[in-house]
């Protein structure tokens, strides 16, 4: 052996030493924890430069990820949907346009609405025809939601073509409530009784409207969701096209044609960052009926789950596409390897990090991180339901090793901000020792 080989074979030992040391000084952080060691947590963290998992803490035992099944999403999106969102498919017949919805969530979506359809049926001089879809096996909420839930912002109703993004949204404006859309104005009433905080709520089984005071506080924004039903879109849909729309029920044919509304990139992006259930959930419709021409999203995750997640280490439990379910079960380490997968049909890492929210710059990590020396080094998606507090994505160390981590808390008590505060100062000992 030349002298040559036997340096390198002395620096890559060296290399690996020094890396042994690294771990073993991560581990002793994660078991010294004064915070971690009150509830159930796992972590797993790969290094994408070697190939290899670096450590693997309780990595398979299963944890509910909340919102870090949208990455789920994400990955079926990119392999379900294209460039972009089918916004409606139609047919023209004679003085007749007939069309079907897609599950597109973006038609009237106050941030992500591209006005295409909503231009397309409203300039369109040919009479209107909704073509309402039998049979459809979607329900309005899926298996292991909260039904306590249904006036919260964050768990709007599920539906095949929604609109407004199946929300009202009460603003102040000048001293008083702006109601969007304008039709829910006529079923808001005032309590005869306030209490001190100014609120909005909605009764369970109907779209009517409770104000418990008329005191509106400034900047106030709330959005409530509808109940929504095909005539309460078809109302919507007439008020604000200004025209009239029948509803029919006419078998799709095969040569359909279809509108596209909005980028999936930037749907994507709003899901992600701010964590956008309806989005998610929407998502998958959409990638169902790619898929399948019908909203099969039971038969997507199962498909998805022989196609590609039957390779993961440990066998995974998906019940929906946004986390709100409960029932939802995967371990730290399938949550790097579909994080892999992700990264794998998106090398480009600044596309990458674009999807994902970015610690110090917006997102769910926007207050959770500093930048060191201005530069963000994690990127990742958030999961937060009660008792719940989940990161998973990327980290890049300040010599530049690129790293996959999950990291899943569970089963704790009050308030996430210990959580989240320790996971933060453990990712960011990875960005400054490793």
């Amino acid at each position: 052996m030349n002298r040559f080989r036997i340096l390198l074979l002395i620096v890559t030992l060296f290399q690996l030493q020094v890396k042994a040391q690294d771990t073993a000084i991560l581990k002793q952080v994660f078991e010294q924890s004064p915070v971690l060691k009150d509830y159930f947590f796992g972590f797993s963290l790969y290094d994408l430069d070697q190939n290899r998992f670096l450590i693997g803490i309780d990595e398979g035992k299963y944890f509910t990820p909340a919102s870090n099944t949208k990455v789920f999403t994400l990955f079926a999106s990119l392999k379900h949907i294209g460039d972009s969102i089918p916004g409606i498919h139609y047919v023209e017949r004679g003085d007749s346009l007939i069309f079907w919805g897609t599950g597109d969530p973006t038609f009237l979506h106050s941030k992500l609405d591209s006005h295409r359809v909503y231009n397309f049926l409203k300039n369109t001089s040919k009479k209107l025809y909704y073509a309402e879809e039998r049979n459809v096996e979607e329900p309005f909420y899926r298996h292991g939601w909260a039904i306590d839930d249904y006036d919260e912002y964050y768990q709007p109703e599920l539906s095949t073509f929604p609109i407004y993004g199946n929300v009202t949204t009460f603003r102040a404006e000048g001293g008083k409530l702006k109601v969007t859309p304008q039709y829910f104005e006529k079923q808001i009433s005032i309590k005869e009784k306030g209490e001190n905080k100014f609120g909005v709520q909605r009764d369970f089984n109907q779209n009517r409207y409770v104000l418990n005071g008329t005191v509106i506080p400034n900047n106030y924004i709330n959005e409530k969701p509808f109940k929504y039903s095909t005539e309460v879109f078809i109302d919507l849909l007439q008020d604000t096209l200004g025209k009239a729309v029948e509803v029919v029920q006419v078998e799709k044919p095969q040569n359909h044609q279809v509108l596209y509304s909005t980028s999936t990139r930037e749907v994507l992006r709003e899901m992600m960052l701010p964590s956008d259930n309806f989005l998610a959930e929407q998502l998958n419709m959409v990638a169902a009926i790619n898929q399948y021409g019908e909203f099969k999203t039971t038969q997507l995750r199962k498909d998805m789950e022989e196609g590609y997640y039957k390779y993961f280490t440990d066998k995974i439990a998906l019940r929906d596409g946004s986390g709100l379910s409960a029932y939802n079960k995967v371990t730290p380490r399938s949550m790097v390897e579909l994080l892999l997968m992700v990264q794998q049909e998106i090398p480009d890492e600044t596309a990458l990090h674009y999807l994902f929210p970015t610690g110090g710059v917006d997102g769910t990590l926007k207050s959770a991180y500093s930048l060191d020396g201005g530069e963000a080094f994690v990127w990742a998606k958030t999961g937060t339901i009660s008792g719940v507090h989940n990161q998973s994505g990327f980290i890049r160390t300040r010599t530049g090793r690129r790293l996959v981590f999950s990291f899943m808390n569970n089963n704790f008590l009050g308030s996430a901000t210990p959580a989240r505060k320790e996971m933060v100062r453990i990712m960011t000992f990875i960005r400054e020792k490793l």
